[in-house]
């Protein structure tokens, strides 16, 4: 298969890896919580489990999250996208996001930190280490639940997250996720074969 090449133009360094979850980082407690959206996450390590978000030192919620070592990450779908602009443009010092964006709180498993009741994944996660790299600090983090919407939980307990109409975020704007290409390893899956019909 021939694919399509690019000619391409050389920047400097630049941050550019796109496209990314803008997640709603909750922190806090469930009687006090605090709410940021974060678009710089990801995964570090499967086995255990540990995930990482980078967050500017002056934001309020960084305050929290150091102070209390939890947070919880939660992913967000195309219908939150206001909100989670909201929670990213304004600060908790001063704004009760939380109210002023309709969002609700329930409580944690493992953590203080309340889940966010309209997203519909929410990871809970004890702080490893908060490592400064200049305009932001990498905080990574232990997994230590994951809440699934039992709505996208398929009869055989996979969760259908294609289902979720999940956001993301690339260089400046928003985007809901388009329809499913293919899945993990689908490109040297082998082709079940078709029941061959016995003659009679």
């Amino acid at each position: 298969m021939a694919y399509k090449e690019f000619e391409k133009e050389c920047w400097k360094g630049s941050v550019l890896t796109a496209p990314l979850p803008p997640v709603l980082v909750s922190c806090g407690t469930a009687d006090k919580p605090n709410v940021l959206t974060v678009a710089w996450t990801g995964i570090i390590c499967t086995q255990p489990p540990v995930t990482y978000i980078s967050v500017r030192p002056e934001r309020y919620s960084y305050g929290i999250i150091k102070e209390s070592g939890e947070f919880v990450i939660n992913l967000p779908t195309a219908s939150l996208v206001k909100a989670i602009d909201f929670c990213g443009v304004r600060s908790g010092r001063d704004t009760d996001k939380l109210k002023l964006t309709g969002l609700t709180v329930s409580e944690a498993s493992s953590v203080s930190a309340p889940l966010i009741r309209q997203s519909p994944v929410s990871i809970e996660c004890k702080v490893r280490e908060i490592i400064p790299y200049g305009t932001h600090d990498m905080i990574t983090a232990d997994i230590t639940a994951v809440n699934a919407a039992k709505e996208l939980i398929d009869s055989k307990g996979r969760l259908a997250l294609e289902k979720a109409d999940l956001l993301a975020y690339a260089h400046g704007q928003y985007f809901g996720l388009g329809q499913v290409l293919g899945s993990f390893g689908y490109s040297v899956r082998k082709k079940k074969k078709s029941p061959t019909r016995k003659g009679k």
